[in-house]
């Protein structure tokens, strides 16, 4: 069944307030990178190593998401996150992680959580384990999506809900895309049929993130990042960070899904059908 798409009228009453973080998004456009597996491996592994050592755990608490996960999360509900870093959404105590870098996945360890050094394509778990499952802005960052999804769901138990962000559209990629290690954004009829191939509907979606208002401050942050990345990453955990908490902006869900005209980023929040 094709995950539908649900018109947003101006007036309806929203399912779920909750708040969202600032993305970085430059003005200029570039062309999306083909990088090969082991090389977007790396990238990714690299700059989420530097930006997680001089990084504080983040509460999942402190988060957008929290009251979502609230609304979801069950007594005796397996948990899995994959990719949190330092930024879990899903409570640490009794959740599983997998990441690639060892610094997110040490200090989650403190905090009793259970850890796997894996990657999204290939989850060490058994099939059909989890209820709740989190997957924030990584299914760009792989370049075989296909095995990323076939992964997610195959370890997701029937009926199970799967949380999912990733920017769209490719005529937004930046220079930006590419130091994060993303490997495309998609265009909302490519993110339709990816999770209709694996058996997931659509039960909410909203907007996720915003367009910092100053391009020259992005301009900045992107010269840093390029030139000085441990100046850049030091400031983002220390300042930036801590100040966008504070300041998060309210999220709005929808049922089914929201029009995508001019939405940089998308929360998805699946459900396993198949």
């Amino acid at each position: 069944m094709r995950p539908r798409v649900t018109a947003m009228a101006p007036d309806r009453t929203p399912i779920l307030v909750t708040y969202s973080l600032p993305v970085f998004c430059l003005s200029d456009p570039a062309s999306p990178h083909t990088a090969d597996h082991d090389r977007l491996l790396d990238t990714n592994r690299r700059f989420y190593n530097d930006l997680w050592k001089d990084s504080q755990l983040v509460s999942p608490d402190q988060f957008n998401t929290w009251p979502l996960v609230c609304r979801l999360n069950r007594d005796g509900f397996e948990r899995l996150e994959v990719g949190p870093g330092m930024r879990p959404r899903l409570p640490i105590a009794g959740t599983h992680f997998a990441d690639i870098s060892e610094p997110a996945l040490r200090t989650l360890r403190a905090e009793g959580g259970h850890t796997e050094s894996a990657v999204i394509g290939d989850l060490p778990y058994e099939d059909g384990r989890f209820d709740l499952i989190s997957a924030l802005d990584i299914i760009e960052h792989v370049e075989n999506d296909e095995q990323a999804m076939r992964e997610l769901t195959r370890v997701a138990a029937p009926g199970a809900r799967i949380l999912l962000s990733t920017p769209l559209h490719p005529e937004y990629w930046t220079r930006f895309d590419e130091i994060v290690g993303h490997y495309r954004r998609y265009t909302p009829n490519s993110l339709f049929a990816l999770l209709e191939r694996h058996g997931l509907t659509i039960d909410q979606s909203g907007v996720f993130g915003m367009k910092p208002r100053s391009s020259l401050l992005t301009r900045l942050g992107m010269w840093f990042l390029q030139h000085h990345r441990d100046t850049a990453m030091h400031y983002y955990n220390r300042y930036f960070m801590p100040l966008a908490l504070k300041r998060q902006k309210a999220l709005q869900l929808y049922p089914g899904m929201i029009p995508t005209e001019d939405v940089g980023e998308v929360f998805l929040v699946c459900r396993r059908v198949t």
